[in-house]
């Protein structure tokens, strides 16, 4: 019984990852663009929620996205709460999968997936084979969970137990809750309920507060991803919390009505056991929705007064670019753009010393807050480009248009230091994961570099700001400096491979990094050219 019930809660929790893992790359990167697009106001938050939750098949998944959006200064707090009351209604959709009765058919469903994903190349076609596999395994992990629970109903023991929920309904959420919190997974706990209603091992009244308490349990999967992140990850991980959490009070206090209303509902639609636990989770979260939606406001006021504080690290929108200047005062417009370059600039900087962190420490939170800051990097390139090119129909003169010129062209280079960093990042990630080792004397070559080329960048930025030409001739300077340094270490380098003292590995990983470098390099002494008008030779 008890290998036939891990087996099938295994299989069953199996089928919930790839289903959501076919759906979610079957989608592509369009469930962050729904989220960043779609919560205009905490309505149509609400929705980009539900779809989402539906897409990946795990409201803990569209929470932790949102926690990463809000981190970012993508959403609102306030835009977040009703991103997270649509996930708890779309995450009721596994239960509805499993309220249709057609385990019988699991095994061909999961046969027809495996062939899907392995008698395919095509991605598309094995991403859908594999929503089909999970699909399967949904069901057949059912199937064996029902099996296994079935000698249950005859345990003496287990029937005290529901005997006990249905008296004390605190007892069976306090059981949800904990039991949700050990499988991590709600859609598992609401599967086994489920499952011993399909048995007969439970009654509704009992099976109720134990509903509840998985609805307060899938919260912890949000609260472990916040511990160590960000203000706004904790913020948005206790409103799930206090979100889940009242509403699961509110119903337990009226749960004889709530029993009632569900016998009704059961009785007349002819509901099967399974697709009644489905109504009833259903019913509960659009109920608790429609109760809390008015107190978005207040919800956000008490998680920010709890946990104080400054809201995001990186923002990755842009802060200064308004449409009304390009109409009205295209010299302010252009000011406005160049602010925002400069902003850029810095992220570059840090997005480098973070890098070069990441590099001695290997401390994955430096390279986490480095891919922030090339995440916010690449939008704002789009956000900035755009406003530009608006810009460039408005009468300019001839100095504007050379200014708009170096702007345009600073973008591109800012952009391009942060993708050479985030190579730099991977080949980190690699020399890690692979264990490889740079000698000693390769590290203080490679930390020597990194920190010339961050001075190099810096003082770009600042002549791009300043447009001070002594700085811009002192990147030229530099970036010749990083180029020699570059030849020097490449040469040292082969040296030591030929000794022996440097592995094939470890010198391949050296030459990318110090590569990467020196176009970064040449990317700051770009924008030095701007300043200079084109001409350092």
């Amino acid at each position: 019984m008890i290998f036939e019930f891990i087996g099938g809660l295994g299989i069953f929790l199996l089928g919930i990852k790839y289903m959501g893992e076919g759906l979610q790359k079957s989608a592509g990167d369009r469930l962050r663009t729904i989220l960043d697009k779609f919560t205009s106001n905490p309505f149509m938050g609400v929705l980009a929620g539900m779809i989402v939750t539906v897409l990946i098949q795990s409201s803990s998944g569209t929470t932790v996205l949102t926690v990463g959006l809000v981190n970012a200064g993508f959403m609102t707090l306030r835009q977040s709460i009703g991103v997270i009351m649509g996930a708890n209604i779309g995450t009721t959709i596994t239960a509805f999968i499993i309220g249709f009765d057609i385990g019988a058919y699991a095994l061909p469903i999961l046969g027809i997936g495996a062939f899907l994903l392995f008698f395919f190349k095509e991605k598309r076609i094995t991403n859908i084979g594999l929503t089909i596999f999970g699909f399967g395994a949904l069901f057949f992990g059912l199937e064996l969970m029902s099996s296994g629970l079935k000698p249950l109903r005859d345990l003496q023991a287990f029937h005290d137990l529901t005997v006990s929920m249905s008296n004390n309904p605190i007892l069976g959420a306090v059981i949800g809750t904990v039991f949700t919190i050990a499988v991590q997974s709600s859609s598992a706990t609401i599967g086994i309920l489920q499952s011993l209603m399909l048995e007969d091992a439970i009654q509704l009244k009992a099976a109720l507060p134990v509903l509840f308490g998985d609805n307060i349990g899938t919260t912890i999967t949000a609260v472990l991803a916040s511990i160590g992140a960000t203000i706004a990850a904790k913020r948005a991980a206790l409103t799930h919390v206090i979100f889940n959490v009242i509403g699961a009070t509110i119903v337990i206090t009226f749960i004889h009505f709530y029993t009632i209303m569900m016998e009704h509902i059961q009785a007349a639609l002819e509901l099967n056991p399974a697709m009644t636990i489905a109504f009833a989770h259903g019913i509960f979260n659009v109920l608790n929705t429609i109760i809390q939606f008015p107190f978005i406001g207040l919800l956000a006021l008490i998680v920010t007064k709890i946990i104080p504080g400054k809201d995001t690290e990186v923002e990755y929108k842009a802060k200064h670019l308004d449409p009304i200047f390009i109409q009205q005062s295209p010299s302010v417009a252009l000011d406005q753009a160049k602010f925002e370059v400069i902003r850029m600039g810095e992220y570059a900087i840090r997005g480098l010393e973070e890098t070069s962190s990441f590099l001695n420490t290997k401390n994955s939170k430096n390279a986490d807050m480095a891919q922030q800051l090339e995440g916010a990097l690449n939008n704002l390139d789009r956000e900035i480009t755009a406003y530009l090119v608006q810009l460039s129909g408005s009468t300019l003169s001839d100095i504007e248009k050379t200014d708009h010129s170096a702007l345009i062209n600073a973008v591109r280079d800012i952009e391009r230091i942060g993708d050479h960093y985030e190579n730099i990042i991977e080949l980190i990630n690699y020399k890690m994961s692979n264990k490889v080792d740079i000698t000693e004397q390769g590290m203080i070559d490679l930390n020597e570099m990194f920190d010339l080329t961050i001075i190099t960048v810096k003082e770009a930025i600042k002549a791009l700001e300043q447009m001070d030409r002594e700085a811009a001739l002192s990147v030229v300077q530099k970036e010749n400096e990083i180029d020699k340094m570059e030849r020097r270490y490449r040469k040292k380098h082969i040296i030591r491979l030929n000794e022996g003292v440097c592995t094939g590995a470890a010198g391949i990983v050296f030459a990318d990094i110090i590569s990467n470098l020196e176009r970064i390099g040449d990317h700051a002494v770009n924008i030095a050219d701007e300043v200079l008008g084109g001409k350092h030779n």
